[in-house]
């Protein structure tokens, strides 16, 4: 399972994805351009000390995003306020990537129509939506609980 993030708006938001994928294990594609200045020594600047631990890819556009490597495998599962579909009836597969639209303006028509699937995590009216982050927090949870992806959990003490 991979996370994908098209044209991210806040830099914090990278440095949190960086450290849940990290965690997770889980690879970390960033689609560029950044509504920030993004390079190399910026995305280790934001990762703290989970720059070592994480799989982060650069896509220089959504057309580079479109022709790497890994579209050839797994589904691409869009994640959206006006995704049909709800999250949790959705049955994932390891090797899905799940995709963010910007903070700021979502995902563009392009974007929704690469999507293999359009999904929604519903929340309590009136709010809009959930920050990035929290919203692929929830999403890699439940894609790695039905797949059994998670990373093992080490021994206590």
């Amino acid at each position: 399972m991979r996370l994908a993030l098209f044209q991210p708006d806040i830099p914090q938001n990278i440095g949190a994805a960086i450290r849940l994928t990290a965690c997770l294990h889980v690879g970390l594609e960033i689609i560029e351009p950044c509504a920030f200045p993004l390079s190399d020594r910026a995305v280790r600047r934001v990762a703290m000390d989970y720059g070592d631990l994480a799989q982060v890819v650069r896509r220089k556009s959504w057309t580079d995003f479109l022709v790497a490597p890994e579209r050839r495998e797994g589904r691409l599962v869009l994640f959206t306020t006006t995704g049909a579909i709800p999250f949790l009836d959705f049955a994932f597969q390891p090797d899905d990537t799940l995709l963010f639209g910007s903070e700021s303006t979502g995902a563009p028509p392009e974007v929704h129509a690469a999507a293999d699937v359009r999904l929604v995590i519903p929340i309590a009216p009136p709010a809009r939506s959930l920050n990035l982050v929290t919203a692929a927090t929830l999403a890699l949870g439940e894609g790695l609980r039905q797949t059994q992806g998670f990373p093992a959990a080490r021994p206590p003490g």
